[in-house]
This record gives structure tokens, sequence and C-alpha cells, in this order.
């Protein structure tokens, strides 16, 4: 339960640090890119002892890992453009409510429980996201492009559900640490690659870079944290995803009150209790 705690919170920071680059200005996209090669940077760095040469024979990982790399920065990009085209809220909801979906592959996948109550606290936790995300008054862009939002949903269980399923069947010899590292990295590849092409109309600033080391280090463990979950906590694999979802979804909307003054309206207070009933019947049953 360690790791899936740890995992939380790790995600909660990234929350925070979003929350700030807007206040200090920062360029979004050239922090995520710096923030990936710091990613792989812990990996190497706190894992570079777990690395094992047979994971060099035993390739099963790496179409995988490819596939992650390219969602990691492709869906984190596209929920940059989406939060101005389609608002927070709407972006926010479609990344989350991919969770339910998510949960439904892995317990079809495992032929784990599904029990009336588990279905009452999946029920329970997607109102209270629902609740918690949707804001009343949103500004947005004009002409909302839906398609992003499909595609973050879309792209979202594939990588859930990908995820656990590598660090199931697919790691071999690769440890779950240095597999997060390498997706890291070519996604790190990726985004640099991306930011040369636009070099003359956005250049490269220090304090993009400096965002991005920060981010990096919270965005690695969060990861690497969700794969030990899996082997570790004492949970099915779709009650990790569902549970650390919500948790995520709560605890941001908290820190959003503690420390940003956003408000807290009878709404979300709604959502927060329906998502706290939610984690226990989700977990319990």
């Amino acid at each position: 339960m360690i790791a899936l705690i740890l995992s939380i919170f790790a995600s909660v920071c990234i929350f925070v640090l979003f929350k700030l680059f807007g206040k200090f200005r920062i360029d979004t996209f050239q922090a995520i890119v710096f923030n990936y090669f710091t990613a792989l940077l812990c990996g190497i760095v706190f894992f570079k002892n777990e690395w094992d040469n047979s994971a060099l024979s035993e390739l099963t990982w790496l179409p995988s890992v490819l596939v992650c790399a390219v969602l990691f920065i492709s869906i984190f990009a596209l929920m940059g453009t989406s939060s101005l085209k389609n608002g927070i809220g709407s972006t926010s909801v479609a990344a989350k409510m991919s969770m339910g979906l998510s949960m439904g592959i892995m317990i079809f996948l495992y032929k784990e429980p599904f029990t009336t109550l588990k279905v009452i606290g999946i029920v329970l936790a997607t109102i209270g996201v629902l609740l918690v995300s949707i804001e009343k008054t949103e500004t947005t862009s004009k002409g909302k492009s839906f398609w992003m939002l499909i595609v973050i949903f879309t792209g979202s269980v594939v990588l859930d559900v990908l995820l656990n399923y590598s660090q199931r069947y697919l790691l071999g010899s690769l440890s779950p640490s240095l597999f997060t590292a390498i997706a890291f990295g070519i996604a790190g590849i990726i985004g640099l690659l991306t930011l040369m092409t636009r070099a003359k109309k956005n250049k490269i600033s220090l304090k993009n870079i400096i965002a991005g080391i920060f981010l990096g280090i919270p965005n690695f463990f969060s990861i690497y944290l969700l794969l030990e979950a899996y082997e570790t906590a004492p949970l099915n694999d779709s009650d990790v995803v569902a549970i650390i979802n919500i948790c995520i979804v709560c605890l941001s909307t908290l820190v959003g009150f503690i420390c940003f003054s956003e408000k807290l309206t009878s709404q979300k207070i709604i959502g927060i209790i329906s998502i706290i009933f939610s984690i226990y019947l989700i977990s319990e049953y």
C-alpha cells in the first residue's frame, strides 16, 4: 500500500507544479520535454543497479515501451491544447473518466471478482469525479475540438491498460523502474525533435528547463510507483487504477482550495464525499 499512497502523492505534486507553471508563465510543452529527460536520469541514478543484461535478449518489453513513450508525450501535449480549446474541466473529465473503461478491461482480462457493491462504488466514483471536475462556468476558445477529448480518453485507457499488462507479462528481466526511465527517455527524444522544429518561433528558455527538472522527479515516481503498486498492493489491479485516479482528483481539489484559493463549492464537496464512499466500496469488495 505504501507504493500506492506515494504514487498518489507524486501525481498530486504534478498537479501543483502545473498550477505554478501558469503563475510563472512557464512554457508547458518545453517543461514537459525536459521533464522526461529528468525522469530518465532519475531511473539511471536511483535504479541503475537493477539493470540485467538479459533484458536485451528478451525484447518483449520493447514494443510496449515505445507505445508508452508516444502516449506519454502526445496525451500530455494534447491535454494542454484541449484545456485551451475545450476548457480545463472537460479535459480533466476526459482523462479521468478513462478510469471506468480501464477498470472494465482489467476485470475482463484478469477475470477479477465483480460484485454489486463494487458496481455501486464505480458509479459513485464516476459521479464524484464529474462533480469535482466540471466547472459551472468555464472560459474556452471559440470552436470546440471534441475530437481531442475522444483521443485523450482513448489514449488514457490504452496507457492504463498497457502499463498494467506490461508489468504483469512483458517486462521479463527489465525492472519496472528502468522500463519507466526508458519510456520517459524516448518520450523526451520525441519532444526534443518537436521543439527543434519550433526553434525559430519558440526559443528554449532556462526557466522552462528548470521547471521541467522539478516536474520530472514526481512524474518518474508517479509511474514507477504505480507499477510497484500493481505488484505489491493487496488489491485487484482494476481497484488500484480506480483508487489512484479518484484520490488524485479528490486531493488535487483540496490542495487547490488550501494552497491556491480555489472555491470549494457545494458541488465539489458532494463529489468528494461520493469519492470517499466509492474508495471504501471498491477496496473492500
